[in-house]
């Protein structure tokens, strides 16, 4: 038989708090906002969680008079409805009562717990009981009134509650449009939301709005090892190499089998030249994460720094096998074949590579590379130029190809590749020293 899904404390806090009466007075709290989010659609968020609704945690907190409005208003509908005179109407409004009623229960934290807080899709049954208990309200107030401006007053009135929750609705799908709209939404519902400052982190347009978010969503939940992570990457790109290590100590602190964070502070202390170490972490993300091609390729990178190129070459050979179009790990090994003069097996594993991935620049380029020091000049200037089709704004491809001329003596066109070179890049001192030798 299967059991009950556990949830952490992030999820829904409030079916953890000890005190039953705190815990009661807090779901009645959350019954009140989803009511309120039937009447008036406006607070709508992706995310519930990670703080977006802070716990009632004294009887002194204004809050609960909210609560109390709640129960008054739900007691006086089912007072009103049992009370209807005409049987009929009576029927249907007792079953509109039920369908929003029941049909809540299994959101509501009475008989289980559930794993969020609020949820917009939970409320989708219930509306189809508040949409009837509106249509019958309506009815009794048509049924009440007499005069023609009247009756002219309330259709006017409907209409109007029809156009503004059309609007809202059409509003809502445009947020739903592109992840950051979403996300962008979310920030002015929950700003206390640790997930929303998570997500915009991910979107963001630049690093520094994304260090900014991945900080407010760490310091609105101090064990988010998820932000941690991301934070470190990002840190450790800027070269800010001692703070990412201490994110993601923390993050593999928090969470011992959070495989990603493991490589990761690999990455940090490998380029820190703490090999030892690094390569400990690497070994501890395989060992959480045996199917993991990046871990391996980055394992293959320290043995590198390392010069075990056997090691290096048996690591990266590992993560093509998990992942056979992993082209980072192809190129490393032409590249390091290429420069250990095996130029005859870094051409066997460029043509292996290219069945897989033929439309890669980097490896017809480094083919190329191999294919030159082979003296096998017209071959290698088809990948060059193959290399450069592909991907025509890469200065070095330029740089290599008039190299290749330059060998071959076709001094005009290695004068051509060069220059083609500096147009892209302006500093390239490779381009500029071997220009200077065809003058």
């Amino acid at each position: 038989m299967g059991s009950l899904p556990s949830f952490q404390v992030v999820d829904n806090p409030a079916s953890f708090i000890e005190n039953s009466a705190l815990r009661t007075i807090n779901y009645f709290y959350l019954y009140s906002l989803n009511a309120w989010l039937l009447l008036c659609p406006d607070w709508l968020c992706f995310d519930w969680s990670m703080g977006c609704v802070p716990l009632i945690t004294t009887l002194s907190d204004s809050r609960i008079l909210a609560v109390v409005v709640f129960l008054f208003l739900l007691f006086g509908v089912c007072l009103t409805v049992i009370n209807i005179e005409d049987s009929k109407l009576q029927r249907a409004a007792s079953l509109a009562l039920i369908i929003m009623l029941v049909t809540f229960l299994p959101a509501s934290n009475l008989f289980f717990k559930v794993g969020f807080v609020v949820a917009e899709r939970v409320l989708y049954l219930p509306s189809i009981g508040y949409c009837l208990l509106v249509s019958i309200g309506v009815q009794k107030l048509a049924s009440n009134v007499s005069s023609n401006t009247q009756h002219k007053v309330l259709r006017i009135c409907v209409c109007l509650l029809i156009f503004v929750f059309l609007a809202r609705s059409v509003r809502r799908s445009a947020e739903w449009r592109t992840e950051k709209d979403l996300f962008r939404s979310a920030i002015s519902v929950c700003p206390l939301n640790a997930k929303v400052h998570y997500n915009m982190g991910k979107v963001a347009d630049s690093r520094t709005m994304a260090i900014k978010h991945y900080r407010d969503a760490i310091a609105l939940n101090p064990d988010y090892d998820q932000a941690m992570n991301n934070l470190a990457n990002i840190l450790k790109d800027i070269g800010e190499l001692d703070e990412a290590e201490m994110y993601l100590r923390k993050a593999v602190q928090l969470r011992s089998d959070f495989a990603a964070a493991w490589m990761n502070l690999g990455i940090v202390l490998s380029n820190k030249e703490q090999f030892e170490e690094a390569e400990k972490c690497f070994h501890t993300a395989l060992k959480y994460r045996s199917h993991y091609p990046d871990c391996y390729y980055n394992l293959g990178n320290l043995y590198l720094g390392k010069k075990m190129f056997t090691e290096a070459y048996n690591v990266w050979q590992k993560a093509i096998s998990q992942n056979p179009k992993h082209v980072v790990a192809w190129n490393n090994i032409i590249i390091m074949l290429d420069s250990l003069g095996e130029y005859g097996k870094a051409e066997d594993m460029a043509n292996e590579a290219l069945k897989l991935i033929p439309n890669d620049a980097g490896l017809h380029f480094n083919l190329a590379n191999a294919l030159g020091k082979l003296s096998r000049f017209e071959e290698s200037e088809e990948r060059f130029l193959q290399a450069i089709r592909l991907k025509p704004d890469q200065p070095l491809y330029y740089v290599n190809l008039g190299v290749l001329y330059h060998r071959w003596k076709k001094f005009e066109k290695a004068k051509l590749m060069y220059q083609r070179a500096l147009k892209l890049n302006p500093n390239s001192e490779s381009a500029l020293r071997n220009l200077k030798m065809l003058q």
